[in-house]
Order: C-alpha cells, then sequence, then structure tokens
C-alpha cells in the first residue's frame, strides 16, 4: 500500500496551467462575495478578505479534497450577523474561534462519516435550491445605495450592466466550445474587463462595493473577558458556525466526490475547517466554510487538484497588498455573468426528466429542501429538514412490513414467524398479530427474519409477555441474533422473557 504524505497525493497527475488559471478565475469571482458578506453583516470589508485568504489557504493545503474551495462564505456569517449587533467584532472573533475548537472535535472523533446519511433527493434539492440561491444572489449587484437607501440601476447604467452581462455568459458559452485550453470564465472576466477600460464605460466596480487595500493579517486576541459569561454568551454561536460550516462543507464534498468520481476524506475536512477558523479567529478574519459556487468555478475551469486553491489563496492576498487599484476596476457585470453561468450549470436539470419516475415521498423530499434553501438561505436547516423528513418516509414503509406466519406443531405450540425490523414504528402491527386469549398455553416467537431493533421493541415484547403471563401461558422467542439476546439482556428490569438457547444456529448480523 502506498505510503500518501499529509500534505498532497504526490501520484495524482497535475495539470500546472489549468491549476493556475483556475484559482485565478476562482480568486476574481471570490472577492466581491466576501467584500459583500463583510458588509452585509457590519464587519470591515477586509475581515472578508482575510477570511477568504485563510479559509482558503488552510483546507486547500490540509483539506480532505482536492478541488474545494473555502472562503469567508455567507452560510457561515448570516449567524454571526445577531452576536455582532449584541457583542461587537471581538466576541465574533472569539466565537469563530471556538468554533473551530468544536469543528476539529467532530473531525477527532471521526464523526464527519454522518453525511452519508444525507439521501440523494435532499442533495437533488439542495443543490437546485442552490443554484436558484446562487442565480438571485446575483440581482443585488444590479442595486446601487443612495443616499444610504437601495435602489435597483435606472437607464444607461442598467442597460449597461445587462449588456456586459450577457456578453460574459456569450463568451462562456461560445468559449467553451472552442477549447478546454482556458478557463471560459477567466477569459469572459479579462474580456469585459479590456472593452471597459478600453471603452471608458461608467459601470459599477469591485471598488464601488468597498476598498480592498489592506496589509497582511494581523496577530490579534480576541479583547474579551474570560470568564464562564463570556463562554455562554459565545459557545452558542459556535455551535451553530461548527453545524452550518460543516454541513456546508460536507456536502460539498459528496457534490465534488460525484462529479470528479473520487472519494475526499470527511474527518480530515472537518479538521482543516476548524484549524482555519481558529486561525481566522486569531487574524481578523470572520470565519468560513467550503463555498460550492467558487468550487463549482474551480471544476469548471478543469482543476482537480489542490494547487488552484492555494493559488487562489495567494492571489487574494496579493491583491490586497498590492493589486487593489487594478481589481478595484474590475467591471461587476463580468463577475455576476460568471456566476449566473455557475448558478444554470449547477442546477440539475436532469432531475425534471426523472421526476415522473422517482417516487412521491422522494419528490417532496426534493423539492422542500429547494424551496426552504432558496426562501431561508440556510442550507443546514433545509438539508436537515429533508433528512428528518427522509427518516420518517422510511421508517413509516419499514413499519408496514412487519408481517407474521403462524402454525401450531404436533405437540400443540403455536409458532410466530416474524418477517421484518421490530422498532418503534412496527410495534403496534406487531402486537396485532398475536391472540393471546385464544393461543395455546405455549407460544414461541421465531425472529429468524427479524430482528428487535430499540426500547420500544423492547417495551412490546415486555407488554406482549404480560398479557400471555396473566393467562398462565409461556412465551418464548428464537433466533435471536448475539446484538438482540445483548439488548434483551440490557433491559432485565423492564422485561422478562424466556429466550431459546440454540447453540447450532447463528444469525448472520
Amino acid at each position: 500500500m502506498k505510503k500518501r504524505t499529509p500534505l498532497f497525493d504526490f501520484t495524482q497527475k497535475v495539470n500546472y496551467k489549468n491549476e493556475i488559471l483556475a484559482g485565478l478565475t476562482v480568486a476574481m469571482t471570490m472577492i466581491p462575495e466576501s467584500l459583500s458578506f463583510a458588509i452585509l453583516a457590519g464587519f470591515p470589508p477586509l475581515v472578508g478578505l482575510y477570511a477568504a485568504f485563510i479559509a482558503g489557504l488552510v483546507t486547500s493545503v490540509f483539506g480532505g479534497r482536492p478541488g474545494m474551495i473555502s472562503g469567508g462564505a455567507g452560510a457561515t456569517v448570516i449567524v454571526l450577523i445577531a452576536l455582532m449587533k449584541s457583542h461587537g467584532i471581538e466576541y465574533v472573533f472569539a466565537a469563530v474561534a471556538l468554533g473551530g475548537i468544536v469543528q476539529i472535535c467532530i473531525g477527532l472523533f471521526k464523526l464527519g462519516k454522518f453525511i452519508r446519511l444525507v439521501p440523494q433527493p435532499v442533495m437533488y434539492g439542495f443543490v437546485n435550491g442552490l443554484a436558484v440561491v446562487i442565480f438571485m444572489s446575483q440581482l443585488e449587484q444590479f442595486k446601487i445605495v443612495v443616499n444610504g437607501q437601495t435602489a435597483w440601476l435606472q437607464g444607461s447604467q442598467l442597460y449597461i450592466m445587462l449588456v456586459l452581462v450577457a456578453l460574459t455568459i456569450g463568451i462562456v458559452l461560445l468559449f467553451s466550445k472552442i477549447t478546454k485550453a482556458v478557463p471560459a470564465s477567466l477569459v469572459a472576466i479579462i474580456v469585459v474587463f479590456a472593452i471597459v477600460l478600453l471603452f471608458n464605460i461608467d459601470t459599477k466596480t469591485v471598488q464601488d462595493i468597498a476598498s480592498v487595500q489592506g496589509g497582511f493579517p494581523p496577530f490579534h486576541i480576541p479583547n474579551i473577558p474570560l470568564s464562564f459569561e463570556t463562554i455562554k454568551i459565545i459557545f452558542p454561536y459556535s455551535v451553530i458556525v461548527a453545524a452550518v460550516g460543516l454541513t456546508e462543507g460536507l456536502l460539498t464534498l459528496n457534490l465534488v466526490d460525484e462529479i470528479t468520481g473520487t472519494r475526499g476524506n470527511s474527518n480530515r475536512e472537518c479538521i482543516a475547517q476548524g484549524s482555519s477558523n481558529i486561525l481566522n479567529g486569531f487574524f481578523f478574519g470572520m470565519g468560513g466554510c467550503p463555498m460550492i459556487a467558487q468550487t463549482l468555478v474551480n471544476l469548471s475551469a478543469g482543476s482537480r487538484a489542490r494547487l488552484s486553491g492555494i493559488i487562489a489563496s495567494l492571489t487574494i492576498l496579493l491583491i490586497i497588498l498590492f493589486g487593489a487599484p487594478v481589481i478595484g476596476k474590475l467591471p461587476m457585470a463580468a463577475l455576476v455573468g460568471v456566476m449566473m453561468m455557475v448558478a444554470i450549470t449547477t442546477f440539475e436539470w436532469a432531475s425534471f426528466r426523472i421526476i415522473n419516475k422517482m417516487p412521491a415521498h422522494d419528490i417532496f423530499v426534493g423539492v422542500l429542501v429547494a424551496v426552504v434553501t432558496i426562501l431561508l438561505h440556510n442550507l443546514a436547516l433545509a438539508v436537515l429538514i429533508g433528512v428528518i423528513i427522509s427518516a420518517l418516509v422510511f421508517a413509516w414503509e419499514s413499519a408496514k412490513r412487519i408481517r407474521a406466519r403462524h402454525y401450531i406443531d404436533e405437540k400443540g405450540t403455536k409458532h410466530y414467524e416474524i418477517y421484518g425490523p421490530l422498532f418503534f414504528g412496527s410495534t403496534v402491527a406487531f402486537i396485532e398479530k398475536f391472540d393471546p386469549v385464544n393461543d395455546p398455553d405455549h407460544v414461541i416467537i421465531d425472529f429468524k427474519e427479524s430482528r428487535i431493533a430499540d426500547m420500544s421493541a423492547i417495551e412490546a415484547l415486555n407488554n406482549l409477555t404480560k398479557k400471555y403471563s396473566q393467562l398462565n401461558k409461556v412465551i418464548e422467542l428464537k433466533h435471536l441474533s448475539k446484538d438482540c439476546i445483548v439488548l434483551l439482556k440490557n433491559a432485565e428490569a423492564v422485561i422478562a422473557v424466556n429466550v431459546i438457547e440454540d447453540p447450532t444456529y447463528k444469525v448472520v448480523s
């Protein structure tokens, strides 16, 4: 078995041209988004760019998924707005760092694997809802602030913006058909940028959002009192930041796995995200997590390795230090056009073709997750709702599968052969299979094709034995798997049944 370095898998072939160009493209699209989210939350604009640099660099090097891009994402920032308003930015930095510790703990205890519980309909709804959110969020760039009030662009400004966005989309579509040697989105950004500069077109630029000029992220210990009261204030926000960040991150990891046909390491990604957030808390970053839109930009540009994320992060740092005057003139229309194309290509259009072939409950779950994502912009909540409903549907369908076949042998003993799992959802149907009053004095329940799954199942057996015991009848269990026997022995305080030992028969568990 090949030994891999803790940082890179050097057996992977890297297309350096694709990685570098993809990294530059990602940096261009990440800057305005990070600035917008920082301003939305009331942070200084540079706090957003520092988060993009720190999160992007750390997770690109140490993360569990080559090709995935992290930065100052809105999913985590939105959680912190209330804390910012109530206690200020120093508490935000502390909450971000503590959230990073929570994420590292989740990774160390290998809890990242639970993302596998997300069913495919939830993924469809998540991706489709996200595509709509990405597209709709670009409409905000068609607004300007006038006398402190936000208003839509009017007249020539609006028409110029629309033409430039359409030109960007057209270049992306056309160039991607001509060649894959250079990312079409990067070409579109450069061409539109050149046109705006050459003809001196008056249009909205990056510097209209905020200045991107600054220095290297300075080390800074959050200036908050070290007390239990402080922990009580920041800990709930830290847990939510950790949960939202990991949910979005691990779903992005799954999405990249599907696109690339490879498999990432979810627990390693948790540790990398946590480490980046700890650094964010101590280096003036607003915290972050994987950014699905930028990840899709990266993949569509041909990246499959870690190098593109490193290039993107270092590019952002160089722009902060030296390139602000140039990047500040970058037309927002070019970035809007690229992100709209990302939204269009992200949408699972195939879901419309298979919608009439899917079970009704899967369609409902997919649509619900998409709607919650669109309306609340809360990806973690949308996925959680989808998983819960899918789990309840599964429990309901499994509960309907419990059956019993019964017969009386030559000794007058009645046998019940149980089929299907006995758990909280199937206990009522299970009890209805029996007839304690009319059954003979000796009853055997055969679990060869079933299993006792939880405490509700044990309680159902306890109630059943009581009914037979009150009628002075004996009930015994047969062919239990080892885990079922252990479960019953652990619950001896609440249940007393006779288990027939069968040393020659083993149940595959």
